[in-house]
This record gives C-alpha cells, sequence and structure tokens, in this order.
C-alpha cells in the first residue's frame, strides 16, 4: 500500500504541531511544519527590512528562500522537535519568536508567498508517507490526502496554551493572558478572511476537538481513524 499523507489543519493554539510529530513518529513518516516556513520568510523579510506590504517583494523573498528541515532527535522541546533551515542557517528559536508569528500570518496571505511554498510543501509530499500540519494542507496542498484532520479547541483554551508556551520559553515578557487572546482573535480573523487559502475544514475531514485531551489521546484517536480507513479500502 502507498504510504499515506496526512493533512492536519486548524488554527493556532490548537495543538497541531505536537499532535503532527507525535503521529509522524508513530506511523514512521516524515514530519512537516508548514507554519515554520511562512514564519521562515517572515524572518527573512525581517532580516532584509523589507515591509511585508511590499508584497511583489515579500514574495520574491519567498520564492529565493531555501527552507529545509534537519531532524533533531534530542530536543525535549515538543514544539521546536525539528531544526528549521533557512538559506543553510539554523533559525529554529528565531522562527519561534512571537513578533515573527505574528508577521508569518500576514506574509501568509501574500498570493504569491502562498504559491512559492505550497509548491514546495508539494514536492515535499510527493512520494506520500507525510504527516503535514497548517491552515491549508488539506484544501489546497494535499486536496487528495488520504485523511484530513481539523483539529481545534476553545479559544481560552488556545490562548492558555499559547501562554504557557511563550513561558516555558521565557518571552513571555509582560504579555497577558487577555493580549495573547487579542492577538490570537486578530490572527484567527486574518487566518478565516484571506482571499487566498483561508483556513477552513475541508468538506471531508474529521473533526476534532481537542479541550480536555493529551497529545497523545489526540493521536490514538487519529490512528484509529487510519485504522478504520485502511480497514475499509
Amino acid at each position: 500500500m502507498r504510504p499515506w499523507t496526512v493533512a492536519i489543519d486548524g488554527p493556532a493554539g490548537a495543538g497541531k504541531s505536537t499532535v503532527a510529530r507525535l503521529l509522524a513518529r508513530r506511523m514512521g513518516y516524515l514530519y512537516i511544519d508548514s507554519g515554520a516556513m511562512y514564519r521562515a520568510v517572515a524572518l527573512k523579510a525581517i532580516q532584509s527590512g523589507i515591509d511585508p506590504a511590499e508584497a511583489d517583494a515579500v514574495a520574491a523573498l519567498a520564492r529565493g528562500a531555501r527552507i529545509a528541515f534537519r531532524p533533531d532527535p534530542d530536543s525535549e522541546d515538543d514544539e521546536a522537535p525539528q531544526c528549521v533551515l533557512l538559506d543553510g542557517e539554523d533559525v529554529s528559536a528565531e522562527v519561534r519568536r512571537p513578533e515573527v508569528a505574528q508577521l508569518a500570518s500576514v506574509v501568509s496571505a501574500i498570493p504569491g508567498v502562498r504559491s512559492a511554498l505550497v509548491a514546495q510543501q508539494q514536492a515535499m509530499g510527493a512520494q506520500g508517507g507525510v504527516v503535514m500540519e497548517g491552515r491549508d494542507i488539506g484544501t489546497v496542498v494535499f486536496p487528495n490526502a488520504e485523511l484530513k484532520v481539523y483539529l481545534t479547541a476553545s479559544p481560552e483554551e488556545r490562548a492558555v496554551r499559547r501562554l504557557k508556551e511563550l513561558e516555558a520559553r521565557g518571552i513571555v515578557g509582560d504579555a497577558s493572558l487577555e493580549q495573547v487572546r487579542a492577538e490570537q482573535d486578530e490572527r484567527d480573523a486574518r487566518d478565516a478572511t484571506r482571499p487566498v487559502s483561508p483556513l477552513v475544514a475541508a468538506s471531508d475531514a474529521v473533526q476534532l476537538e481537542s479541550d480536555g485531551l493529551t497529545p497523545a489521546e489526540v493521536v490514538d484517536d487519529i490512528l484509529a481513524l487510519v485504522d478504520a480507513r485502511r480497514r475499509e479500502a
């Protein structure tokens, strides 16, 4: 049987990265963090001094960016299980900064950026055997994926998770739960209303709510779906 492609979409804070990483490990598949690719482009825009409002310039950056992942088996960080390489440089820490994540949501709305990175993502997963997570994986990148999951959680739960993540990384600063929630709401609205590849559940995606569940429990639920569909095939 051809290795499957598993697409996991959903909003920030739903647990996509951790779940996708654990699922890929359990299935023996490659894990691809599409969000890190957009953050890498955002970081490159910052480093290059390019205003994100300059859509053509940012799109050109995306087309020229060499983005790759290198496994980091020694990492104990659930949110950063891989090294993210930008033009040959390890930028794993830099792409996790809050300001880079916020800008990534802005640049991801640029059509030229999305087309450039979608092409790269499709090339990475062309042979199957991948778990990729993001916001348009099941709708745009891999519309024929064998399994599509839309993973979400309540806005309150997602904001709490995000604040805990920032605290764990020592980069929380003066951020409060209210501020984190406000930034999250702004990002959700931008992702859901952008004209190109908006955040939306694929019509054939299985929707999973992660409130009250550990990442391992979510992975167990997804593996049960995989087993059931394989028996039906």
